[in-house]
């Protein structure tokens, strides 16, 4: 019996698999995190012979180099990718026989990278599947324009392509297990669709159900901008990353986390916005676990020409636990190792200063606040979420262009708000690091609802700001 058994890593959106039949198993794109893969295995009782990725990723630092180390196993990568390690060179067409039920067959399906590869399943054992990486998603495809926008173009008629090929090659029953389109960034629109077969595919997809113009015009009007730290990825997956350092980083105490502020380093608070809110280190940045901490970090931290971080990082957590937490998410992007790192809460933290608080409201108290004195409304939701509705009179800078564009928030009482919260916290952590007075929006941006709140008091036309 063929078992494939996804390993999701919800934090970036991401789904890699681990392949058995029971003796022998085989991996498609591992995150850096190789323990999880190799605890499966061994938990499987089977060896892992080979690793199979499917492009050169953009998104998280690989795996693969280090689990074929680990494991022995045959590392299969496109032939065409100019990586700086020994590998097994793959090319389309290429079979390779996975165990003594399980054959792989590559398929070139460039699109989301030029040399894309897709990996065909093919056993007595059960109905075909392919491995289609960020290439066929569910629902969607992966976006074609992280190489530049000069290869935008080509790569979005590729993309085109290279589904109708697996459309037209595999067996409606074929299931699609890609890697990207649970929320990560490399996906050119998101679906909650679970799983998925090339038959569903043919009827919801658009890349399979409208013309090649169609496609190509839709999908690159929708797409979004996608975090800083993709473009240090693809080096260092070309150059063969080790396993990360996941031993507990050194204690700070209050006295060295003052010097770190003072030095201008990362204080990163790793709670919940509704604690750090309560009480925090003066200075500290709330970037919190409970939401996408390794996207959003690296995307807002300045990264060095070498693919690193250019300011250290050190990480407040409530338990040592949370700390090994925020390694293992930020070893997944390439911020290996934390300068230091404190547990426990701001009493421990703060040493004889007082913690410092954070005013929350919602948008009812908000619309409320601005009838009686004027406020700054930081609107820190992405461009297109913008466009999309927002509330009259706010001002608009996204939160990954925040830290370079501080002297542009009017003076005054700043109300930050993003779609939820998350990101609204992080941006009132950054400014009032910056000395401003701030407060944050803990509450779900609902533009049936929010808007109508603003739109008496302020004359402004509903329909311009809620298309």
């Amino acid at each position: 019996m063929i078992e494939i058994i996804p390993v999701e890593t919800p934090s970036l959106g991401d789904r890699s698999y681990l392949v058995t039949d029971g003796e022998v198993a085989f991996v498609v794109d591992p995150q850096r995190d190789i323990d999880r893969m190799l605890r499966l295995a061994e938990r499987r009782g089977v060896e892992i012979r080979h690793v199979f990725e499917t492009h050169v990723h953009n998104d998280y630092v690989t795996g693969g180099p280090a689990l074929a180390a680990a494991t022995g196993a045959d590392y299969h990568v496109n032939a065409a990718d100019p990586v700086e390690f020994d590998r097994s060179p793959t090319e389309d067409g290429d079979v390779v026989e996975a165990g003594p039920r399980m054959r792989l067959r590559a398929v070139a399906t460039p699109g989301h990278t030029f040399t894309h590869l897709s990996y065909v399943l093919e056993s007595q054992d059960r109905p075909p599947a392919v491995f289609t990486g960020g290439s066929l998603l569910h629902g969607t495809t992966g976006r074609p324009d992280l190489l530049g926008p000069e290869h935008t173009g080509a790569l979005v008629r590729a993309q085109y392509a290279s589904a109708h090929r697996l459309a037209r090659e595999l067996a409606a029953e074929t299931d699609v297990f890609p890697t990207h389109g649970f929320g990560s960034f490399c996906s050119a629109t998101q679906s909650d669709v679970a799983e998925s077969t090339i038959g569903r595919e043919l009827r919801v997809n658009p890349v399979l159900t409208r013309s090649e113009d169609e496609y190509a015009e839709s999908l690159l009007a929708g797409l979004d901008v996608y975090p800083a730290y993709y473009a240090h990825m693809a080096p260092l997956n070309l150059a063969g990353p080790d396993a990360p350092d996941l031993s507990a980083p050194r204690r700070a105490d209050a006295a060295e986390l003052r010097r770190r502020l003072r030095a201008g380093e990362w204080v990163v608070d790793l709670r919940s916005r509704t604690a750090f809110a309560a009480g925090h280190l003066a200075g500290a940045l709330n970037f919190g676990l409970d939401g996408n901490l390794a996207v959003y970090l690296g995307w807002l931290i300045p990264w060095s020409s070498s693919g690193t971080p250019r300011i250290p990082v050190t990480l407040l957590g409530e338990t040592p636990g949370d700390i090994a937490q925020a390694q293992r998410e930020l070893a997944r992007v390439g911020i290996d190792r934390p300068a230091a790192a404190a547990t426990g809460g701001p009493a421990e933290w703060t040493g004889d200063d007082k913690p410092a608080s954070m005013p929350t409201a919602t948008f009812a108290d908000m619309a409320a606040v601005r009838r009686h004195r004027p406020i700054v409304v930081l609107d820190v939701r992405r461009a297109v979420e913008w466009r999309e509705s927002h509330v009259p009179g706010a001002i608009h800078i996204p939160l990954h262009e925040l830290p370079a564009r501080l002297d542009e928030v009017p003076g005054g009482e700043v109300w930050t708000h993003c779609a939820s919260g998350y990101r609204a916290s992080i941006a009132a952590s950054i400014l009032a690091a910056a000395g401003r007075d701030v407060v944050a929006v803990h509450d779900a941006y609902d533009p049936s609802t929010v808007i109508l709140q603003f739109v008496a008091d302020s004359g402004v036309d509903l329909a311009r700001n809620h298309p």
